[in-house]
């Protein structure tokens, strides 16, 4: 005696409904869907803010997607530099792309790279959008305005002077950029303290140094 007939898919078959293929785990992989995504290596998922998105190349190399606009199948990992040196030891990427991969040997460091470009393009739009001061006195004004949204300090900056200007505030610090990159920025030779307007733009700065914290000491929050 026969089981009743498998139910008809929307496109005329059963082939539709089967499952996904499994990972290492036995769990179906999830679909790249909603604000999270699962990481390749640890598994866990965690928000897209958190996470650096993977591509392949013509060639199969490993391409970092940092804007997350590159064509091809997403493969998603913690913004970490133990977890990508992980990734890469243990295969994980070659597991999830089901193929080889070749991830070039200073794959840390162009992220690194990458990352701090980020940062510092996103301080320039401020500045050129009107939406960030540089000065130690200039942005304690803002801070004390509740304008700020985010503090970007020169990393090989005074810490005593840094830590002074923005006291107890609970406003993101970000220690990226040097001072003659900051300066570089508002056309000077450098600079220490910018701080930047609330709104998408201090945000952005916010989210990419916060990933680049995965692989420097890029970022500190203070707060009250």
């Amino acid at each position: 005696m026969t089981g009743p007939p498998a139910a008809a898919s929307p496109t005329g078959g059963a082939a539709a409904s089967r499952p996904r293929p499994a990972d290492e785990e036995g769990q179906p992989d999830p679909e790249e869907k909603g604000p999270l995504r699962r990481c390749v290596a640890t598994r866990e998922s965690l928000p897209k803010e958190r996470m650096i998105r993977f591509v392949l190349g013509p060639g199969r190399e490993l391409v970092p997607d940092l804007s997350e606009r590159l064509p091809g199948r997403g493969m998603w990992l913690s913004a970490r530099r133990d977890v990508l040196e992980a990734a890469v030891k243990r295969g994980a990427f070659a597991r999830a792309s089901r193929g080889q991969v070749h991830p070039p040997p200073d794959l840390s460091m162009r992220i690194e790279a990458g990352l701090r470009l980020r940062v510092r393009d996103l301080v320039g739009f401020a500045r050129r959008a009107g939406q960030a001061v540089c000065g130690f006195q200039q942005a304690r004004e803002w801070l004390q305005a509740e304008r700020a949204g985010v503090v970007v300090q020169a990393s090989d900056g005074s810490a005593n002077e840094r830590a002074r200007l923005v006291g107890a505030r609970g406003v993101p610090v970000v220690a990226a950029l040097t001072a003659a990159e900051l300066g570089g920025i508002f056309g000077r030779d450098h600079a220490v303290h910018v701080a930047v307007a609330k709104g998408r733009l201090a945000q952005e700065i916010a989210r990419e140094a916060a990933r680049l914290g995965g692989f420097t000491s890029a970022v500190e929050s203070l707060r009250g």
